[in-house]
């Protein structure tokens, strides 16, 4: 179960999974920090509560300031499909973050890479302009993720090293048999979406969020990697931008992440991952009934 941020992914895959007897893995790159929330999301609230609730897998594994990657997202969704597995439950995937969508879904072979402190020191003397030039020498660069900021970058250079000077070891990661479901909006509804939500975050605690994490000692280069919410709030909380700059800023850059999110669901399509698409103006009953059908009529195996 996929989508753009703010398309209520999450309140559907719960609905689903009451109906499938399934657990719930999530795609979701941010959401494995403990401490960032409001502007990851979570609303863990609608997964339920005692009996009602619906297990979910991948949510506070690990603490903020920590810079988790692919590599391990993909060990760990392993780790997770094979315990729901073992109880004798169906695995539904949620999440928007498309490149851990699809390194589940296709079992990418990915490289561990260990830091290189030497190169690292190496690069840090170039200006990040001179490394994003570095980098697209060395390989095409398909988005703006690995050139987000000046630390992104160094590690894109240095997976790129490494990956150049080390055989691919396979490993143990086989692609899995799925359906992938994509919930969509109009383009104008979309936005609408995205802005509301953005701004009952600010009302429910999105700015002190941040302030929490920036007191515990995580830094304003952490917070540029997380990107989006903490990126844009950091920023205003270290003088760069003014309240009325740092919201307008951050709605603008939410948009063009939904964008982003939409452009890389189209590619999966090209790339062999047909996606069954989802109006997301049904009702839940509706939205939830069609995904059955399609299951049903593809004969795909649950338990």
């Amino acid at each position: 179960m996929t989508g753009t941020t703010a398309s209520g992914k999450t309140a559907l895959a719960v609905n689903l999974a009451r109906r499938i007897n399934a657990e719930i893995v999530s795609a979701d790159s941010r959401q494995v920090y403990r401490g960032m929330d409001i502007g990851t999301g979570k609303d863990t609230a609608e997964y339920g509560v005692g009996d009602d609730r619906v297990p979910y897998h991948l949510i506070d594994i690990v603490d903020a300031g920590y810079r988790y990657n692919l590599f391990e997202y993909q060990r760990d969704f392993l780790r997770a499909c094979n315990f729901v597995a073992a109880a004798g439950k169906n695995i539904l995937l949620c999440g928007g973050s498309g490149l851990y969508v699809e390194a589940a879904i296709k079992g990418y072979a990915l490289l561990d890479v260990p830091p290189d402190e030497k190169l690292r020191a190496e690069l840090e003397r170039k200006t990040h302009e001179e490394l994003i030039v570095m980098l697209s020498q060395m390989k095409r660069l398909h988005n703006t993720t690995d050139t987000d900021s000046k630390k992104r970058t160094i590690r894109a250079i240095e997976i790129e090293c490494y990956s150049r000077n080390n055989a691919m070891v396979a490993g143990e990661y086989p692609a899995v048999n799925s359906l992938c479901f994509e919930l969509r909006f109009d383009r104008e509804t979309r936005r609408e979406r995205i802005s509301k939500r953005l701004k009952e975050r600010l009302k429910n605690g999105l700015t002190e969020e941040v302030e929490n994490l920036l007191s515990r000692g995580l830094t304003l280069d952490d917070m540029m990697f997380y990107g989006l919410e903490y990126k844009h709030v950091a920023l205003h909380l270290h003088g760069k931008t003014t309240r009325d700059e740092m919201e307008k800023n951050l709605e603008t850059a939410i948009h063009q992440f939904a964008k982003r999110q939409m452009t890389w669901f189209r590619g999966m399509e090209r790339r062999g991952i047909p996606i069954h698409v989802i109006d997301g103006h049904k009702t839940m009953n509706e939205k939830t009934s069609e995904i059955m059908e399609v299951i049903r009529t593809k004969k795909f195996p649950i338990i």
